[in-house]
């Protein structure tokens, strides 16, 4: 292939294309697509199990603890995403390399807060500035994945509270008189139940989350926008063995194809599921499945 890509003779449209599409830098742009579907197939579990939580402590019996799952709900939704990203992340890798400092430097004298100034011992840092490059993108993105849950496990709690409420407390009466636990009644019938109703609003949450990755380039972390903008912008012969003009354009173009193709096949599969959901549902939706299976 080098001997190919560095042939002395004008390259031909094609060549220099394919060449310059499968070098190096390319390739780590293509790998930034890997990074952010990793970030959704990690992100999406770990945020509903958050916002199971939060649900769950928002409907508790248990004063405190209502109180403390709709604070959640309440003040992480009422933060814009972004200067959340920009504050917790921060907050939270002191937070680590503080627990750190304290265990692994006890001998450190000095306060760790000084003015504006966070200092911890070398050895506390996170990652270590020995560390090669792939553990900083590693810790980052784990930094991305907790920041990502707790942001969107508050909208994904909002919608899960309503969607226990929107189950008809009929329903839940005649489990507790067939002689149920409220532990029972919860799991065997609000639970199953509530995901119908729940469903269209984690469907938005999903496409949401999609449209969020973008956020990851805040985090240090080489996303596909920071390579279609590193990429696509103006190249001279100087810099590179593949001068070229300014072509943002259609990266990013590439980008948009990209997210409207990813949104067009979660939908697919989203209405699938709410189908499936739906059976045996005194829904609309369950109605006209019953209807089409008895006509």
């Amino acid at each position: 292939m080098f001997s190919y890509c560095a042939d002395p003779d004008a390259l031909g449209t094609f060549r220099w294309f394919s060449c310059y599409l499968t070098n190096g830098v390319h390739m780590s742009f293509y790998l930034s697509f890997v990074k952010v579907l990793a970030l959704l197939a990690i992100t999406a579990p770990v945020a509903l199990s958050f916002g199971f939580a939060g649900a769950m402590a928002a409907r508790s019996h248990v004063l405190p603890v209502s109180w403390l799952g709709k604070g959640y709900i309440a003040i992480v939704r009422g933060v814009p995403d972004i200067a959340f990203f920009l504050f917790f992340v921060i907050a939270l890798d002191q937070g680590f390399e503080w627990m750190r400092h304290q265990i692994l430097c006890p001998e450190w004298t000095d306060p760790v807060r000084q003015g504006n100034d966070f200092l911890v011992c070398s050895n506390a840092k996170l990652p270590l500035g020995s560390a090669p490059e792939w553990v900083h993108q590693t810790y980052s993105f784990f930094l991305a994945v907790i920041t990502f849950s707790i942001v969107f496990g508050a909208f994904a709690a909002n919608v899960l509270y309503g969607g226990m409420r929107a189950v008809p407390h009929a329903q839940l009466e005649t489990a507790e008189a067939y002689g149920m636990s409220r532990r029972q009644t919860f799991w065997r019938v609000l639970v199953p139940q509530m995901w119908v109703y729940a469903l269209p609003g984690l469907s938005n949450l999903w496409l949401v989350l999609i449209k969020a990755t973008p956020l990851l380039f805040l985090l240090g972390i080489e996303d596909i926008v920071y390579w279609a903008r590193e990429l696509g912008g103006t190249k001279t012969s100087r810099f590179t063995d593949y001068p070229h003009p300014d072509w943002r354009m259609w990266y990013f173009l590439f980008l948009l194809i990209f997210y409207l193709g990813f949104t067009r096949v979660s939908e697919i599969v989203l209405e699938k599921l709410m189908v499936r959901l739906s059976h045996g549902q005194a829904t609309t939706g369950g109605e006209a499945l019953r209807k089409q299976v008895t006509a």
